[in-house]
C-alpha cells in the first residue's frame, strides 16, 4: 500500500517520539531535559543499567550509545513491536487518532508528481534571485537596502524579484522543458480565462521570499508589492499539493535548529519581521503565512518550543490577534506547554523597534512577555466598570466559561487561582471576601496587655518537614511510607505497579526513587541497587521518623502487614488529592450560584476520603456477627487478627514475634 504525500509528516507532527518511546522505557529524569526535548533512558534494545539511550524530540530521532540502535518513531515501533513498516504506520496512526488512508493505486504517481513540483519550485527560486540583480530590479534593491538588509542577508534569505511582466517566469521555465501544467500546479502561474491564451505569471513586480518546509524544500513563494496602489501588499502562493499555509511556518527549519540550542521561539507577523529579528540575533523566529495562527501551526510551535513568545504590535489589531490566539490555545493547553505575549510599543513593528532603539529594546520587550492568563483578564476587564453585583457576576460568568474550555484539570485549577488573585486585586477584597484587615498599631508603654512578640524559630524547626515541604505534609509522609514499603518488601511492587506509575510524587527525590523502584523491581537486592544509584533519597525515606514508627514497616513486620499498610497509604493519598481537587473546582464554581450537581460532587468526594480513612470494613463481603451484635467483614477480621498476632507486646518489643 502506498501512502498519500504528507501523510507520514502529518503523523510525526501529531505525536512526539518521546510519547511513543516513553511507554517502553523509564526516563532518567536526572539526565533528561524536558524543556529542550532531550530525553535519556536505559536502552530498550539491550540490557543495561546506565541511561545511554537518547531521544531528541525536536529532530524526531533516537540513538543508543551502547548498541548504536537509531531511527525515528516508525523505526522504534517496528523494532519494539516486531512489525513491518505498514503495521508500524497503522499503530502510530491509531495512537495519533488519524484514520489510515484508503488504498490508492495512484499514490506512487502522486508522490512523483509532488517531487516534480519541488524541482519546479527550486528552479523558480533560482530565476527570481537572478532577476533581483537586473536593471529592472533597481527599485526593489533600493527598498531592500532601505530596510537595512545587507547583500549577505539577501543571499541567506534567498530574496528575489518578479519583474513587471505577464510571462517572464512562464517563458523562462518552459524554455527549460517545464510544462505549463506543472507551473500552474506549483502555484507559479495562473490559467487564463481564455483557453486560447497561455498561463500568466502569478507574481509580478514583487519582491519574492521563498517559503520552505521543515525539511528545507521550497514549497511556495511570498511576494511583497512594490506599488502602494496594489490591492494586496503581501501575496502568498495558493494551496497546492506542496503548500498548506495553515500547516506551515515561515523559517521553520532554521528556527527549530536555533531553538534546539536554547534560543526562545518568537512568533512574528510577517516575512520582514522574521528577517529583521533573525538578523538582529533572534534566530528562532517564525511567522504564520498570511493567516491568523491555526491549530496545526500552534502544535508545530509547541514541537519547537514549550513556551513560544508571540510578538505582536501594540495597536488594536495586534491585541485582537493576540486574543484570537488565546481562544485557540485554551483547549489545547497541556502541562509545560504554554504561550507568552510580547506586546510591542504602539505603532512599531520589530524591525522599527530594533532600528530606532536597538536590540536591547527588543530584548526588553521579550523579557516582559505576559502569560496567557494576563491577556485573558485584560480582555474581560479593560475599559469596564464593575460597580454593581450584576456586573461582577457577569464577569465571573464570562471568566468561568473561558476556564471551562481548558481540558487539563491541573492547568484549569492554576488558571482559577490566578483569576481569583486578580479578582481580589480588582475588587479590593481578601481571600475570604472581606476587606483587608489594617495592620495592628505598635505597642505603646503603659498599655495593659503586652502584644505578641514573634520568636525566631529553632534550628530544628526550620529543618523539619513542616517547614521544608512544598506540598501538603500528609502527602509527603504517605509517599515516604509507600516507598519504604516497596523497598522493604519488593514482592509487593508487582501488585501495586499500576498505582505507583500513575501517582504523582511531590516529595524531594520521591519521583526519582519511584522510577528506580519500578525499573529495578526484579533485582535480587533492590535496596543495594537503590543505595548505589540514589543513596540520598533512599536513606531519607528509610530513616524518615514517620516510617521508623510505623510498625508494619519494621524489620520484623510480616509481608501481610506491609501490604495492608501500603494499600491504605495509596488509598488515602489518592482520596486526599481527589478531595482537594474537587474542593478547588467547587470553590471556583461557588463564585456563582451553587446547584445540586456541585453539592453532589463535594459529597461524593467527602465520602471517598472518609471511606479511605476507615479502611475496607464497609465492604460488602461475607460477614460475621460479633458477640456484641456488631457486623464485621470476615476478611477484614482475619487480616486484623493476623496483624494483631504478629505484634510483640512484651516489654521492649518492637516488631513481630520471633
Amino acid at each position: 500500500m502506498s501512502l498519500p504525500a504528507g501523510f507520514l509528516d502529518d503523523l510525526r507532527t501529531r505525536i512526539s517520539l518521546s510519547q511513543v518511546v516513553g511507554r517502553k522505557v523509564t526516563w532518567d529524569m536526572r539526565k533528561s531535559n524536558m524543556a529542550k526535548g532531550d530525553w535519556w533512558a536505559p536502552c530498550p534494545f539491550h540490557q543495561e543499567k546506565s541511561a545511554s539511550f537518547h531521544v531528541d524530540d525536536r529532530k524526531g530521532f533516537y540513538y543508543c550509545f551502547g548498541c548504536h540502535a537509531k531511527g525515528d518513531v516508525l523505526t522504534f515501533i517496528k523494532e519494539t513491536e516486531n512489525t513491518g513498516f505498514m503495521e508500524a504506520v497503522e499503530i502510530l496512526a491509531r495512537e495519533a487518532g488519524v484514520p489510515m488512508p484508503a488504498r490508492d493505486p495512484q499514490a506512487v504517481e502522486k508522490h512523483d508528481h509532488r517531487t516534480r513540483l519541488v524541482q519546479v519550485m527550486e528552479e523558480a527560486v533560482k530565476w527570481f534571485r537572478l532577476q533581483l540583480k537586473t536593471g529592472a530590479a533597481a527599485e526593489a534593491r533600493a527598498y531592500i537596502a532601505k530596510r537595512g538588509l545587507s547583500e549577505a542577508a539577501v543571499e541567506r534569505w534567498e530574496i528575489g524579484f518578479a519583474p513587471d511582466g505577464w510571462h517572464g517566469l512562464f517563458t523562462a521555465m518552459t524554455q527549460k522543458g517545464i510544462t505549463p501544467d506543472l507551473l500552474v500546479a506549483a502555484g507559479l502561474c495562473v490559467e487564463s480565462d481564455d483557453p486560447k491564451r497561455r498561463p500568466y505569471d502569478r507574481f509580478r513586480n514583487r519582491i519574492i521570499f521563498p517559503i520552505r518546509d521543515a525539511r528545507g524544500r521550497a514549497i511556495s513563494l511570498g511576494g511583497r508589492a512594490m506599488l502602494a496602489s496594489d490591492p494586496a501588499k503581501y501575496l502568498n502562493g495558493p494551496e497546492t499539493a506542496l503548500f498548506d499555509k495553515g500547516r506551515n511556518l515561515y523559517n521553520h527549519g532554521p528556527a527549530r535548529e536555533a531553538a534546539g540550542k536554547g534560543a526562545p521561539l518568537i512568533v512574528a507577523e510577517g516575512y520582514m519581521d522574521v528577517i529583521a529579528l533573525s538578523e538582529a540575533g533572534f534566530r528562532a523566529t517564525v511567522a504564520p503565512l498570511g493567516t491568523a495562527v491555526t491549530e496545526d501551526q500552534l502544535r508545530l510551535m509547541w514541537r519547537i518550543s514549550d513556551e513560544p513568545v508571540i510578538a505582536l504590535d501594540g495597536d488594536t489589531a495586534g491585541i485582537r490577534a493576540a486574543l484570537r490566539v488565546v481562544d485557540l490555545a485554551l483547549p489545547l493547553l497541556e502541562a509545560g506547554k504554554g504561550l507568552r505575549f510580547a506586546i510591542l510599543p504602539n505603532g512599531l513593528d520589530p524591525d522599527d523597534l530594533i532600528k530606532q532603539q536597538g536590540v536591547s529594546a527588543m530584548q526588553k520587550v521579550l523579557d516582559a512577555a505576559q502569560p496567557m492568563v494576563s491577556l485573558l483578564w485584560r480582555r474581560e476587564t479593560e475599559g469596564k466598570t464593575f460597580d454593581s453585583p450584576e456586573r461582577k457576576a457577569a464577569l465571573d460568568k464570562t471568566l468561568r466559561a473561558a476556564l471551562q474550555r481548558i481540558a487539563d484539570p491541573s492547568i484549569r485549577g492554576h488558571y482559577g487561582e490566578e483569576i481569583k488573585r486578580l479578582r481580589w486585586e480588582l475588587f479590593g477584597h481578601g481571600p475570604r471576601g472581606g476587606t483587608t484587615r489594617p495592620p495592628r498599631a505598635p505597642w505603646q508603654p503603659g498599655q495593659r496587655f503586652k502584644p505578641f512578640q514573634p520568636v525566631a524559630p529553632m534550628q530544628s524547626t526550620r529543618l523539619s518537614l513542616l517547614a521544608s515541604t512544598s506540598g501538603p505534609v500528609n502527602d509527603t509522609l504517605r509517599e515516604a511510607v509507600i516507598l519504604a514499603a516497596c523497598i522493604r518488601h519488593p514482592s509487593l511492587i508487582a501488585r501495586f505497579d499500576t498505582a505507583l506509575e500513575r501517582l504523582d510524587f511531590v516529595g524531594d527525590g520521591h519521583d526519582t526513587l519511584r522510577s528506580l523502584i519500578l525499573y529495578h523491581q526484579d533485582a535480587p537486592d533492590l535496596l543495594a541497587v537503590l543505595m548505589a544509584e540514589a543513596p540520598l533519597p533512599t536513606e531519607a525515606v528509610l530513616l524518615h521518623p514517620h516510617v521508623r514508627i510505623t510498625a508494619a514497616l519494621g524489620p520484623d513486620a510480616t509481608p501481610l502487614a506491609a501490604e495492608h499498610c501500603l494499600a491504605e497509604a495509596l488509598a488515602r493519598l489518592q482520596a486526599d488529592r481527589a478531595h482537594r481537587l474537587e474542593i478547588s473546582d467547587a470553590e471556583d464554581d461557588l463564585t456563582g450560584v451553587a446547584d445540586e450537581g456541585l453539592t453532589w460532587r463535594v459529597t461524593r468526594a467527602t465520602e471517598a476520603i472518609r471511606s479511605a480513612a476507615r479502611g475496607p470494613q464497609d465492604a460488602k463481603g461475607e460477614s460475621v456477627i460479633a458477640p456484641n451484635g456488631v457486623e464485621l467483614d470476615r476478611d477484614e477480621l482475619a487480616r486484623a487478627r493476623s496483624l494483631h498476632d504478629s505484634i510483640d507486646f512484651s516489654r521492649g518489643g518492637r516488631g513481630g514475634k520471633q
